[in-house]
């Protein structure tokens, strides 16, 4: 049974009679009978299409209309398609601008004063949050010392491992260069003066005071304050610190308080151990290639490198296992219930930890200026 029939109202209208069942496992005419008798018929300036004999169709009906009409634009023949059916037409009307280009919205510029205004409510809210935080940590802690609190030893000691001693091949290379770093640069300026012996004395004591604990919690700030938000948000993601609320199991106490024990114990220890590869890198420089006598750089840095300095760098250490775990864990519970929340608490826990530590040194160091320390 022929599906297409072809027939002229008038000398300038061809009339294109759709019959039968037009689905795609039917089989359907080709476009090539139609531009045919558009060729053979020049004059044709309206085509009309006729449904009423059709039975069935899908998307193959779409498709050889979209070639009709495509033929027909380029021909300027007039189109009616009153008699489609409205499911066809609205399929049409898309194809008929396939590249039309989407307008971006307008960008919508806040006034200055309602940015400012937005911003100070956030610095609000963030820092309300945190003193909540920092009371949930502390109550915690009460029940701790209390004999109260729930949390696992377990933990405890895999969190102690992963941030400790995980750790000491990452703070052992930067600690080392750290010192080579300070040697040279000391190097430059007292070998001016022939005074070379005193870079024992600059490199003891920054790395002892300051710098130790400096790199020692920019590095865990990357490492493990990076994995405390990681795993807490993946936590809250899947709902499961809910789920500790709904058993009756407080997150801050099972979470949060054996992360923040695990970094104020290691990061002293962790501070400790880049003092010494600290000054052994600026040993090895010293003698090695500066020609500094061995013996008399060891009594150098004895001479110089006080208790004073030593409990100086052990304070920053443990403000700033403070700071990291603080900073990871606060992220983690607070963040979004989505990938990209969990990416973001993640990021946003190590800027905010290397940025409380720069900001807590410039504090501890104007503090030990006042006191004399």
């Amino acid at each position: 049974m022929e599906k297409l029939a072809i027939d002229y109202s008038t000398p300038q209208t061809m009339l294109l009679k759709l019959i039968g069942d037009w689905r795609i496992s039917s089989g359907l005419p080709q476009i090539s009978d139609v531009t045919s008798q558009l060729l053979t018929h020049k004059d044709i300036r309206r085509l009309d299409i006729d449904v009423s004999l059709m039975t069935n169709w899908d998307s193959g009906l779409v498709s050889f209309l979209i070639e009709v009409f495509k033929e027909c634009r380029g021909r300027k023949i007039e189109v009616v398609r009153q008699g489609l059916p409205a499911g066809i037409g609205q399929f049409l009307r898309l194809a008929d601008k396939p590249n039309a280009e989407v307008k971006p919205p307008g960008i919508i510029r806040e006034p200055f004063l309602s940015r400012i205004g937005e911003r100070v409510v956030r610095l609000g809210r963030s820092s309300r949050s945190l003193v909540n935080f920092l009371g949930e940590i502390t109550c915690a802690f009460g029940r701790f010392w209390r004999g109260k609190a729930y949390f696992r030893w377990g933990d405890f000691i895999a969190i102690v491992q992963k941030c400790g001693v995980d750790a000491l091949g990452l703070v052992s290379l930067i600690s080392v260069l750290v010192g080579v770093i300070l040697a040279f640069v000391g190097a430059i300026q007292l070998e001016l003066f022939g005074a070379q012996i005193f870079i024992a004395d600059i490199v003891g004591i920054a790395m002892v005071r300051v710098m130790g604990a400096v790199m020692t919690g920019v590095l865990i700030s990357g490492r493990t304050g990076a994995s405390f938000a990681a795993e807490l948000g993946i936590m809250q993601t899947n709902e499961e610190i809910d789920a500790f609320r709904t058993l009756g199991v407080n997150p801050v106490e099972f979470l949060v308080m054996p992360r923040v024990m695990a970094l104020v114990v290691m990061m002293p220890l962790l501070t400790l151990y880049a003092d010494f590869m600290g000054i052994l890198g600026g040993f090895i420089i010293s003698t090695g290639v500066l020609g500094i006598n061995p013996v008399e750089y060891i009594n150098h840095t004895q001479a110089a490198v006080g208790l004073s300095n030593l409990w100086v760098g052990l304070v920053h250490s443990v403000v700033f296992g403070v700071i990291i775990a603080v900073a990871g864990c606060l992220r983690g519970i607070k963040c979004e219930r989505s990938a990209a929340g969990v990416g973001e608490a993640t990021t946003s826990a190590v800027v905010s930890a290397i940025t409380s530590i720069v900001i807590a040194t410039a504090i501890i160091t104007f503090i030990c200026r006042v006191i004399r320390v």
